[in-house]
């Protein structure tokens, strides 16, 4: 795909930038649109996402409506029919500030204030339209192939809100007609799936504007979190790991000695206590690392692998907040080892397989991603490398593909980033192994080495899940709330053909609730077909145990399976070993 940079030269973009490039473009042609149908505007930034583009816009007190979204897209349709030839070319940055001055963009004159590294700013003109862009861009606004309008919203200019609310126009791109169709079917599979409107039918969770960004579990929900979570330690048990609980609110001088006050603080909650500063753990790690150091340890003890699920409070914006993808306080599935540096290489394995382990139970594809270290970082340039070149040691032993994410660790130290992909397509970033040389450092970690001399651990922070309410979330759409009958909220339902069989009904009941089994009894005088139909498609219960006359004389069960629609008959006795097969399956 031919390409044109900001410096007038035309070249062949590389297969991996052209999406960016054609949205980037779209970017562009959405705003000349706009531009045209409201002379009033001004704008702040228009770039390229994941998923599509934006631009965020103030419209002066105009409102956009659904037909506005339409006549939008309409007018980028004759743009691109106008084969207009996109055009770069580069001013000083005093002569961008008067050009865009003279326009009345006030958004641009404001960031190209804040740019105090560069001495020229590029433009890129199409037809009547230009605007500031380092590029690079299509050619010709014909090559735009296919792309579509799909909403508006709100965010504050440079995500500040002291800043006024723009109005953001949000669309998408593709190479393709093809791919744009398969997207927007994806889209509509996607809003079926919405954890959000599962979540409301199934009975698992609520949001209340009396918490904004805290869920609330129902009791359905508890019992799906709480069979993620018998999951979670039967794994951790059986490879080594002891579990722990620290506080939630700890003295802000652990946060100063963590580095986390200095690094994080924006996004911390705190409180006064006994007239000091106290914060709301964000993260889990400095507990940790207080319970590694309220005892010696010897080099025999190592690695200490301790976890712990704890509740973490972090600020989101109002407008960032997405059921339970983004929330404010969640509960991270945390682990920390402590370890020799001969160690390393064996634990982040350890550690790789333990992932591997959970992603392929639910069925994930992922991909590895290894971030380096960022500007704003602590330790030594040696420290640094030596726990880069672990996270990169171990995962070529593994024989696992990766990719380098540049200045993307934490600020003590690198990480592997484990992003998995969902039955749509969609990926998630979940799973982490973070290498750690410098808390053990500024908490004065020690053990004692085969020499009776003390030494320094390294320590390792990791999650599985990351979240486990993001988690949950993520495994609803994925499952499109059909969760496996290990995780199912409720197990089976027993469902009665008529009211006269409730006595049996009752005793199914009760016998599975003594086995252990999650299980629901629907005695509602309505038609067994509207029962099976509410059980299997808005509940999504796994099995049906449908009770009628033919049941109540051979003492026995029929059982509908959610998944197949087929119906058995069996004992009660058989069909509760299979559900306590399936069950122990899980691991």
């Amino acid at each position: 795909m031919k390409v044109i940079y900001c410096d007038g030269s035309i070249g062949e973009a590389a297969e991996s930038e052209e999406l960016e490039i054609i949205r980037h473009t779209a970017a562009h042609i959405m705003a000349q649109a706009v531009k045209r149908l409201f002379p009033q505007a001004k704008f702040a930034f228009g770039p390229a996402t994941e998923n599509g583009f934006y631009y965020d816009v103030d419209l002066g007190e105009s409102k956009l409506a659904d037909s506005d979204l339409e006549n939008i897209e309409n007018e980028m349709k004759k743009i691109k029919k106008e084969n207009l030839k996109i055009t770069p070319y580069v001013l000083t940055k005093d002569e961008a500030i008067k050009f865009m001055e003279s326009k009345g963009e006030t958004y641009k004159v404001q960031h190209i204030h804040d740019l105090t590294d560069v001495d020229t700013i590029s433009f890129y003109e199409q037809g009547e339209y230009t605007d500031m862009c380092r590029g690079p861009h299509l050619c010709y606004t014909k090559e735009l192939k296919a792309f579509k309008i799909m909403s508006v919203s709100g965010a504050y200019f440079k995500n500040d809100r002291n800043n006024k609310m723009l109005t953001r126009i949000n669309g998408t791109a593709f190479k393709t007609k093809e791919e744009l169709e398969n997207y927007l079917v994806m889209l509509e599979e996607a809003e079926k799936r919405d954890h959000r409107k599962i979540g409301r039918e199934m009975g698992l969770f609520q949001m209340n504007e009396e918490a904004p960004g805290f869920p609330f579990f129902l009791p359905n929900g508890m019992k799906l979190r709480n069979a993620l979570i018998d999951y979670w330690r039967d794994i951790h048990t059986r490879d080594g790991y002891v579990e722990v609980s620290t506080p939630m609110i700890m003295n802000r001088h652990l946060w100063e000695t963590s580095g986390h006050w200095d690094h994080y603080k924006d996004n911390m909650y705190s409180t006064m206590i006994d007239d000091d500063v106290y914060c709301i753990k964000p993260m889990n790690c400095p507990g940790g690392v207080l319970v590694y150091k309220n005892e010696p340890h010897s080099y025999r003890e190592l690695p200490m692998r301790i976890g712990e699920l704890g509740l973490v409070h972090r600020h989101e914006l109002r407008g960032a907040l997405h059921g339970l993808f983004r929330v404010r306080c969640f509960t991270q599935d945390d682990a920390h080892i402590f370890m020799r540096r001969e160690q390393i290489t064996d634990e982040i394995i350890g550690v790789v397989n333990l992932i591997n382990e959970v992603y392929t139970k639910f069925g994930f594809k992922y991909f590895i991603e290894l971030s380096t270290r960022p500007e704003d970082s602590m330790g030594s340039d040696e420290d640094w490398e030596a726990a880069t070149n672990g996270l990169i040691n171990a995962l070529n032993i593994l024989g696992l593909p990766y990719t380098i994410n540049e200045g993307d660790g934490a600020f003590y130290g690198p990480k592997i980033d484990f992003h998995l992909q969902d039955s749509l397509g969609r990926t998630w970033q979940c799973g982490t192994i973070q290498l750690d040389f410098q808390m053990p450092l500024n908490f004065n970690l020690e053990y004692k080495d085969e020499n009776d001399e003390k030494q320094r651990p390294i320590m390792i922070h990791r999650v599985c899940f990351g979240s486990i309410e993001r988690f949950i979330g993520i495994l609803t759409e994925h499952y499109a709330g059909k969760f496996p009958v290990w995780l199912a909220p409720i197990q089976a339902k027993v469902l009665l053909v008529s009211e006269k069989f409730k006595e049996y009904g009752n005793k199914v009941y009760e016998e599975l609730k003594k086995a252990k089994i999650r299980c629901a009894l629907d005695d509602r005088n309505e038609k067994v077909g509207y029962l099976i139909r509410q059980a299997q498609v808005v509940e999504r219960v796994p099995y049906m145990l449908v009770i009628g006359q033919r049941e109540m004389e051979n003492e026995a069960v029929s059982v509908r399976c959610r998944d197949t629609g087929e119906t058995t008959t069996m004992s009660l006795q058989e069909f509760v070993d299979k559900i306590k097969k399936e069950n122990s399956d899980r691991v």
